[in-house]
């Protein structure tokens, strides 16, 4: 072998590994860009059931479930989501980590033969589950019609809420919030969106991430403004909370928005995604290349999307500016998926609209959950001042 032979060689054998590098942070990337944009439908039984009171009034579980020990009232999926319990205050924290928890009530399936889990933050189940009057319509979309209800307000009232649940989840998710919005006069809609399961899924069937979701919120408004309404609030959990925020800077009925409130929402993709990244132990080039697949008009057919999301135009942190209504945020620290920085930093930027109420162990859209008198009444006195100042501004009859 000659010298300029053994001196290539290695090189050869070294541009091949990275070759091989890079098409393995290529693939990594893609996957990880489609599980972002592809609905996911089946969710993680991840709460270990040790063991069920025979009166049904306790349960044990263990496992590393989001909340598991976080004191408050959730919901109990089980047994593959055949069954479902609302389970309330921790009893007992056993040294080995697992927890026995009251069973308030268990809607259906046998609870005593279950031995998996998982704990939502839905706790309502059924639109029928509040005890207030309620309709199921349908609201004109882009591909069809979203089913929602309509939960009307208890006197003739031109104030109206539209509900956005978030990213995975239904319209369920949302029912916590009717209550307080009832409260105080307001005709709430709880809407649905494409490619949710409810609502007509759209032509390539993911996620926009906000960038064509607000689409949907904008039919919800005019829906409102067709039937009575004249102001209207935006409530977004979640993703829930970066679609209000798209459709309210770029829906042709925001000018009806009078206000925005949101839990524990998505404020800025690219901090959300770098983070989740950072959960899967994924190395950050990896996290990189799926935010550029998802940005890139070239990869749309790799990943399935009819455009690219426009990441940067998610970021509302540096889209603070165009906000223009009074926003109610809140946001626990230790959220655990969607960091609560960009809410942080939303609120500092603007705290001539932003109200920002922490919270510092609620998770991720529990924080009505963990604390539901701290939740309402925060809601309840943003409303209250909101309500104040529309009254102000009423013109006369």
């Amino acid at each position: 072998m000659g010298r300029l032979t053994k001196v290539l060689v290695p090189f050869a054998v070294l541009g091949a590994v990275g070759v091989a590098l890079a098409a393995g942070y290529v693939t990594a990337a893609t996957v990880v860009a489609k599980m972002v944009v592809t609905p996911a439908r089946r969710k993680r039984e991840d709460a270990g059931i040790r063991s069920v009171a025979a009166d049904l009034s306790t349960v044990t579980l263990g496992g590393n479930a989001d909340a598991l020990r976080v004191p408050g009232r959730y919901g109990l999926w089980f047994s593959n989501d055949r069954g479902y319990a609302r389970i309330g205050d921790i009893l007992e924290l056993a040294d080995d980590g697992s927890v026995t928890r009251e069973v308030e009530s268990v809607v259906w399936g046998d609870l005593r033969s279950a031995r998996h889990g998982r704990l939502s933050s839905w706790y309502y189940t059924s639109p029928s589950d509040l005890g207030l009057p309620v309709e199921s319509v349908d609201v004109p979309v882009d591909d069809g019609v979203a089913p929602a209800w309509l939960f009307p307000a208890e006197r003739p009232t031109d104030r109206w809420a539209v509900h956005i649940h978030g990213r995975g989840t239904q319209r369920q998710e949302t029912l916590r919030g009717v209550p307080v919005f009832h409260e105080k006069g307001f005709t709430s809609l709880v809407a649905s969106y494409r490619n949710d399961g409810d609502a007509p899924s759209s032509s390539d069937g993911r996620y926009g991430l906000g960038s064509t979701e607000w689409r949907d919120v904008d039919s919800a408004i005019a829906y409102a403004l067709a039937h009575g309404a004249r102001h209207v609030v935006l409530m977004g959990w979640s993703m829930g909370g970066a679609i209000v925020l798209q459709a309210s800077v770029r829906s042709a009925h925001a000018d009806s928005v009078r206000g925005i409130v949101l839990d524990s929402p998505v404020v800025d993709w690219l901090e959300t995604l770098d983070y989740q990244a950072g959960l899967m132990r994924l190395p950050r080039g990896v996290a990189q290349g799926a935010l550029l697949l998802l940005d890139s008009a070239w990869a749309t057919g790799v990943i399935g999307q009819d455009a690219p999301v426009g990441i940067a135009g998610l970021d509302f942190t540096m889209r603070a500016h165009e906000l223009n209504v009074p926003v109610l945020l809140m946001h626990s620290d230790d959220d655990g998926y969607v960091p609560a920085d960009a809410s942080h930093k939303l609120a500092a930027s603007r705290p001539d609209i932003v109200t920002l109420v922490p919270f510092r162990q609620a998770k991720h859209t529990k924080l009505w959950n963990y604390d539901r008198d701290r939740w309402t009444s925060a809601v309840s006195s943003w409303l209250d001042e909101l309500i104040d100042s529309l009254e102000q501004t009423r013109e006369p009859a």
